[in-house]
This record gives structure tokens, sequence and C-alpha cells, in this order.
């Protein structure tokens, strides 16, 4: 039951909550739970799965090592995508319509193809391109080299994730730059700070509580999409790296369960950043604990009553009543034989 203070400190009592009861909720889960049970224990008997196998390629060194340049791969590939998203952004929400225009063009052509294709245009692109020239239009080149000596397959798989990535990214951005109300920017030039002092203590700080989110889960996808690189081809990374092993042994699912556990760590340690980096930068965001002792001392001076009402549950609001002036006695008439 809750407590409402009224006017006068005394309190009223509230309406007492009867928790619901959910038999078919409570069912759905000890179902849901036997499921899994059972299928823990079938696959924990399956020889398809060969666990004894997946123990021993788990921390194989090539399985590693491979590892280790998918870690790579995204690392370099969301850098360079997070810089050219945000110039992207920055590009979109230009006034300048040739600019505008030059980033829209980007966003529809590398958001409308997959990234599959694009992967593997960029690796026929020593095919279309047989050399690098470094010199002035027209006349002979200062610098020439070949395309697949300067290029190599590494190179062009970062570089063909980061190209198709910025331009998610550049929508991410974008949309947490819109989130901040234009009253911030005016502000910012109303005390004299410049267009890189606004967007760098002003804008961008309050925006990254929309960016963050997205962007984490951005990192995520980039770790399980380069994959795909062997489109190029590439084939050192985790997957690919595996699969080869696996044509070797002829234990494909056991390789399969080895390379899934491994993106599972990865995914699971930049889950746990994402959430430390959203809960910092959402801080003063959300419900505030009243002051009592200021509500209380605002209170003895005003004579106002401000009524709070806590509401049962964890993380749930403070309803704050509307203040409630103390009551005025009417005047009273006085007697007629006064006059």
């Amino acid at each position: 039951m809750t407590n409402t203070a009224a006017p006068g400190g005394k309190t009223e009592p509230g309406i007492k909550a009867i928790r619901l009861r959910h038999p078919w909720r409570n069912t759905f889960a000890v179902v849901l739970l036997l499921l899994v049970a059972l299928f823990i224990a079938d696959a924990a008997m399956r020889p398809a799965y060969d666990w004894p196998a997946v123990g021993k390629y788990l921390f194989d060194q090539r399985i590693s090592q491979a590892a280790f340049v998918t870690l790579q791969l995204t690392v370099y590939s969301m850098v360079i995508a997070i810089i050219l998203g945000v110039t992207l952004a920055i590009m979109r929400l230009s006034p300048n319509p040739v600019v505008n225009s030059m980033a829209w063009v980007y966003l529809w052509i590398f958001r409308g193809t997959p990234v599959y294709v694009q992967l593997a245009f960029w690796g026929l692109i020593g095919t279309i391109y047989q050399s690098i020239d470094i010199g002035l239009p027209f006349t002979d080149p200062w610098v020439s080299f070949p395309t697949r000596v300067a290029l190599s397959a590494f190179i062009l798989a970062v570089i063909g994730l980061a190209l198709n990535e910025a331009a998610y990214m550049a929508e991410i951005v974008r949309a947490g730059l819109l989130s901040v109300d234009s009253g911030q920017e005016e502000a910012a030039k109303a005390l004299g700070m410049s267009w890189f002092q606004t967007m760098v203590r002003v804008v961008v700080p309050q925006s990254m509580r929309v960016i963050i989110p997205p962007a984490g889960n951005e990192v995520i996808s980039m770790l399980k999409t380069t994959s795909l690189v062997v489109a190029i081809p590439f084939t050192l990374e985790l997957y690919t790296r595996s699969r080869d092993i696996a044509a070797i042994t002829f234990e494909t699912v056991p390789m399969l369960i080895v390379a899934s556990i491994w993106y599972l760590f990865f995914t699971s340690i930049l889950m746990v950043g994402q959430y430390f980096l959203e809960k910092r930068f959402a801080r003063g965001i959300g419900d505030r604990r009243p002051n009592k002792k200021a509500d209380d001392a605002t209170s003895s001076i005003t004579g106002v009553t401000t009524g709070v009402t806590h509401v049962v549950g964890s993380g749930q609001p403070t309803v704050v009543l509307p203040p409630q002036l103390p009551r005025e006695t009417p005047p009273t008439d006085s007697p007629k034989g006064d006059r």
C-alpha cells in the first residue's frame, strides 16, 4: 500500500496493489526450459557434433591466428568507416546542394548493393585497373606501380568493408546530430563558440546517446560480415580458415562450432563494452530521485506542500503531485451590533 502526503502533513492511505497471477506464463516458461534441456542433452550425445574434435581445434594455432585477423579486419574497417561516416553525415546536412547530392549518391550506391557484390568488385580491381599512376592528367605519370602489388587482399578487404559500412554509419551519425535541439546550437553561437567548438563541446556529446546503440550493433555486425571477404578472395579470416581445415579433416560440423564459439566470444565482449558506453552517455537522462529535504525546506518557506507518491517496482517513475496551497479560513461577518 502506498501513502500520499496531504496538506497539513497528514498521510492518506493510497491504493492497495494486488499482484496479478499469470499461470500460463509460468507454464510456458517451464515448457521452454524443458525444451532447452532436451536439446542440450541430445546435443551432448549426438555423434555429429563430435565434441572432442571441437575441444581439439578450439585453440588450434591456425584458428587463433585467423581469429586475430578477423579482429584486425573489424577494427581497421570500423575506424575508417566511422571517420568517413561522420564526413558523409556532415555533407548530408550541408546546405550546399552539390555536396549534399554527392553524399546522397554515395549512400544510394553502397546501401543499395549487397556487400558481397561490392567485395567481389574490389577483388577484380586489379583486372580493371592494372596499374596505379600518380601525376598530372594527360601527361606521363611520375610514379606507376602494379595494382596487385600495391593493394594486397587484406587491404582490399578493409577498403571494401569500410566503404560499405561508412554508408550506414553516416545515417546513424546524421540521426544523432538531428536529435539535438537546434536551440543548443543557437545558445552555443550566442556564447561566441565557433562551429567546431559547438560540435565538439555541445552537439556531439548530446548526440552520442542516440549514436552509441546502433553504432555498437554495427560493430558487432561488422565482426560477422568479415566472413564474406572470401569474395575478394581473402582466406585467412576465421570462417574461411575453419572451412579449409574442415575440407581436410572432413569434420565440417565441429569446425563450424569452433568458429561460432570464437564469434560468440568476441561479440560478448563487444556487447559488454556497448552496455557501459550506453550507460556512460545516458547519464542525466531519465528519472531523478526527489530531494525530500529541499521539498521540506521549500514548503516551510512558501507554505506550499508538494505531495510525492512512490510507485512500487524497480525502475518505476516517481509521480509528483501538483503543489497544493494551504487552505485559507474564510472571513466571518462581523455582528451587526459592532457597526
